[in-house]
Formats: structure tokens, sequence, C-alpha cells
């Protein structure tokens, strides 16, 4: 499939009866029938602009299918039919959060029908018995979702409303619709999702993904034709190129109502660009809210399932209710797993920040307030799991910091042309023991947050780079030279945490991922393409003014 400057890679498609961990699929046939108070259309055909039929499960309340519903629409390619009541026991999806009917990370049918709402499931372009080859978004797919709106918005039953929410790609795939602005898409509730394919998804910081991104996309293999092989074209663009430019997201395009959740927990996945993605959209009826929690408990739990049903009431169906009057932005600030506390704002990132720098001093491994005047040095062995370096902060008083982090270094490679720089934020309580933060959907002993970069990509975009954000260009490589020692700036991700007088963060710097202990079957971000050798040497003092900048919160009232 030729694209502008770049050739897509394909694969054929695996078969989708084969589909390990999957229930059965179920014939190609259409079907209706009522189960549990609901009316259900199995593989109801659409028909996209160029004539390819996808196939699309529709769900209305058995006792007023014909009411004059708006529509929840979830899109996926990881199967329609891939129904369950429950996730994985460390999700913390309590017993009676989702019915049978729910597909993954998807709404459930059975509380928006009873809501008065119609809920549709798609199976993509391409993926498991709709028609076409499948690709992993893009403006194809965008093109594909708009004209599935477009088609469910004139079914006769319908009040021609159609919003849109769900988890990971069920969110993402909403900037991209939203971005082409389909007459009857409504409003938007994307509940964590990436938005910068090549920075949070593929290449952290520069540095491969070799967890995530091959098991997403062998998830994507299902199919009755050709699927586009994601990791393979990943390892086929290590630099910012036409491959990456195809799935860029006009974010600013997007002027409809959208309530935006994220969480600090997804570090290395969608943290950065869920929170990017409001701050970008033009929306002028937005709203944020950041959590700490488990992504899919957090998605499921009562509380948020009202919210989200306040949302669509007032933007699907008119109600007249005090939705409007929430925050624009709302965030939980966490002491840790177990303690986390919402504060209210009307802004993000917040105005009245504090943008302190903590100095990296070597001779007792301190980050401290004011400048270091002597040079120093420490060293470590990046392809040693042992190997690393710590440095550490306690504060005076109660801190509370909230926002975008960076981390300015002065690095040197011996023997080596090239580094991988792995950077964890941590937190240490009173007797230095340690304190652990919610850690994707499963984890509760995470850091506060993390960051990466390659230094080889550590190039500047000067035109997106902010006082309180570096971004890195990644659009060539500048090797180091033997002895070389350069300034890196490395982005952290966001994050919120309170810091009692007397605690401690902790700055670790590795060669490797810093969180690996159940690897290789961690469900968050790994990276095994290394560049490593010898020995990585940091400066700090002096004529390297190696620093921590953190975003401080003056006290609250």
């Amino acid at each position: 499939m030729a694209q502008s400057g770049f050739e897509l890679i394909m694969r054929d498609g695996v078969d989708p009866s084969t589909a390990p961990g999957k229930p059965p699929l179920p014939p190609r046939d259409y079907n209706r029938r009522v189960e549990d108070g609901l009316l259900i259309e199995r593989n109801v055909e659409v028909p996209m602009r160029d004539g390819i039929r996808i196939l699309v499960d529709i769900y209305r309340p058995a006792d007023n299918p014909e009411g004059d519903l708006p529509i929840i629409l979830g899109w996926s390619p990881y199967g329609k039919h891939g129904l369950s009541a429950s996730l994985w026991p460390p999700a913390g999806v309590e017993e009676g959060w989702m019915s049978r009917f729910t597909a993954f990370e998807a709404p459930d049918p059975a509380f928006w029908c009873a809501a008065g709402y119609a809920v549709v499931f798609a199976d993509p372009r391409g993926a498991w018995l709709s028609e076409g080859d499948l690709r992993h978004n893009g403006i194809g797919e965008a093109e594909d979702c708009y004209d599935c709106i477009e088609w469910l918005a004139q079914l006769e039953w319908t009040n021609g409303k159609i919003g849109m929410t769900g988890v990971s790609y069920l969110a993402a795939v909403q900037y991209l619709v939203a971005s082409l602005k389909p007459p009857h898409l409504a409003a938007l509730n994307p509940w964590e999702g990436f938005s910068d394919w090549y920075r949070e998804f593929a290449y952290h910081g520069g540095i491969r993904e070799t967890g995530f991104v091959p098991r997403g996309s062998d998830n994507l293999r299902f199919s009755l034709n050709r699927t586009e092989d994601t990791n393979a074209n990943v390892q086929a663009h290590p630099l910012y190129d036409d491959y990456w430019r195809s799935k860029e997201i006009d974010l600013e395009a997007i002027d409809i109502p959208a309530f935006v959740v994220a969480s600090w927990s997804d570090q290395g996945l969608h943290t950065r660009g869920t929170i990017e993605a409001f701050r970008c959209m033009s929306s002028k009826q937005k709203w944020l809210h950041v959590h700490g929690q488990k992504k899919w408990a957090h998605y499921y739990m009562p509380e948020s399932r009202a919210k989200q049903r306040a949302f669509f009431d007032h933007f699907l169906k008119g109600v007249d209710n005090d939705m409007p009057e929430w925050p624009r932005v709302s965030f939980q600030t966490c002491e840790g797993a177990k303690k986390c506390v919402t504060h209210a704002e009307e802004e993000w990132p917040l105005k009245r920040t504090e943008y302190r720098r903590l100095h990296l001093n070597t001779s007792d491994m301190s980050m401290v307030s004011d400048a270091v005047e002597g040079a120093g040095s420490i060293s470590y062995d990046p392809c040693d799991e042992r190997g690393e370096t710590v440095f550490t902060h306690q504060f005076e008083e109660d801190t509370e910091i909230t926002g975008y982090l960076s981390l300015r270094l002065w690095v040197e490679a011996a023997d080596a042309e090239d580094m991988d720089l792995f950077v964890a934020l941590q937190k240490r309580d009173e007797r230095n023991e340690p304190v652990g933060f919610h850690f994707y959907a499963f984890y509760e002993n995470g850091p506060m947050a993390l960051g990466w970069l390659r230094v080889s990509h550590r190039e500047l975009d000067e035109e997106r780079s902010t006082k309180w954000r570096p971004v890195h260009k990644h659009m060539r490589e500048q090797l180091l030279k033997p002895g070389e020692i350069v300034p890196v700036d490395i982005e952290i991700w966001p994050s919120s945490a309170l810091f009692r007088a007397g605690e401690s963060l902790r700055l670790v710097v590795k060669g490797m991922d810093i969180y690996r202990d159940a690897l290789p079957n961690l469900p968050f971000a790994r990276h095994e393409d290394l560049r490593n050798c010898g020995q990585h040497i940091i400066h700090a003092g002096g004529d390297y003014d190696s620093y921590l900048q953190i975003p401080v919160i003056p006290p609250r009232s």
C-alpha cells in the first residue's frame, strides 16, 4: 500500500476463529434477539464511502427500542464479540460493575440502555469478519469511523446524536474522527488514550518499545484479509518521518464538547497524550479529570459512570443538569497508591506553578536548592541490572508537585557513541521506606513518574519546547565522540504527588528499564533494543549544572 514517502508494511490476516483467549466467534449472518432486557442486533452491515462493508452490533432497550435514542459508539479492533462481565482480578474491577455484554475497554450496554441510550460496537475495516484490509489508525480509519457515525445517525429510532467513550484504543480513535468533524458526532469521552504515536507508543525518548508494541500489533492480526503490521512498521521507521506524520492528529481541529480523563498511573502509554489532547483541543466546552488509580477500575466504578452519564445526558439528550458547572480541570494529588485528594482548578497547566530546580550533588548524592559550586561525576554500568545512580532530596515542609517535570543532565559515555537513559522519580517516607503509586491497570508499587532519552536523539524542537517541557525532534541522530560531555534535557511525564515534611524524592537514572520485576509479562512498556556499553558518566556541579526541575504548587488555602 503506497503512502506519501513510505511503503506501509502489511501482512496476511490470521483466521478470526482461532484467536486465543476470545469467546467463540459468532457466525457472519445477521441476528436479532432479546436478552436480559436488551434488543440486540448482531452483524449489521454499514457501508463505507468506497463500498466496503463493516459489521456492527447494536444494543437497544427492549422495552423502548424506537424511543428517539442517542447512540454511544465504541470503536476498536479487539472484537465486538469479546464480551465479559469481569477483568483480571488485579485490575480492581468489582463484581457488578460490568455486565456480560461489555466489550474490552468499552461502555457497558446494560448500563447505558437502561439509561435510555443505544450502544454500538464496531469491528473496523479488516478486523474479524468486516471486509477490507485493517489499518491501524491514521486518516483511513478516521474516515471509516466518520462514515459509521453518519450512517448510524440516519437510523429511524435515533435522535441523531452520537457520543463516543472508552479506554485506550477506544479513546485514541476519538481524537482522529473528531478532527474530521462528522456532523452528528456530538460529544467525546476519551478515557486514557495516547495522541503522539512516536513519543508515547513506539519510541520513548527515541528508544524503541519492545513489549506492548509487538503484543498490541499481534492483537490486530485477526482478519479475512490483510492487516497493518504495526510492529514491523515501527522497526522500519526509527526516526520521525512520513510514516509517523501519517499518524498525526489535528487536535486543535476538535471543537465539540469533550470530557477527557487521564491518569498519572499510565506512565509509558497514555498519561502524556491524554493530557496533551485536552490541552490542544479547541473545544470551548471541555473538561479534564486526572486520577491516580488503576485505569480499568476507574472507568467502570459507579462514580465514574455517573459522571459519564451526566456528561452525555447533557450533550446528547439536552438534560438540564449541573454538568456544565463542573470545574474545568480536576485532578487527584496522591501521597501514595491508597491516599489521594481531588482538587478543582480552571486551567492546565496551573498558572501559579513555581518551577524549582533541584541541583545534583555527586559528593553526597543529594539534590539541593542552590547551585553546586564544585564539579563532580558519578558512573554506573548501564548493562548491569544493579547499575544505576540515585540522587535524593528530603523536603523540609509539605510540598505538592503537580505538572510537568524535566531533567537536565551532563553526560558522557565511556567507550561508546550513544547512551540510553531511563529515569524514575520515586517517593520515600520519613522512615526511608518506599511509597508506591498505582502503575497501569494492575500495580500499586509503581513510580511517581518516568522519563527516557537516547542521547543521540537529544536535539530539541525549539518551537514546541517550553520552559516546563522539552520536546525532541527525533529526526536525526547525533552520536557522541570519545570523551565528549553533552547536556541533555529529558522530559519526565506529568504527575501529581504530595510530599510531607521529612519525606524524600528519589531520582533514579539507569541504562535499562527500572521497573522490570515481572518481565516479560508486564502490561506496561519495556525496552530491550538498547545501545549501551562501557560506563555511563553523569557530571554535575560547577560548569556541569545538572538538575531536576519540579513544578511546585503553592500551599492551598
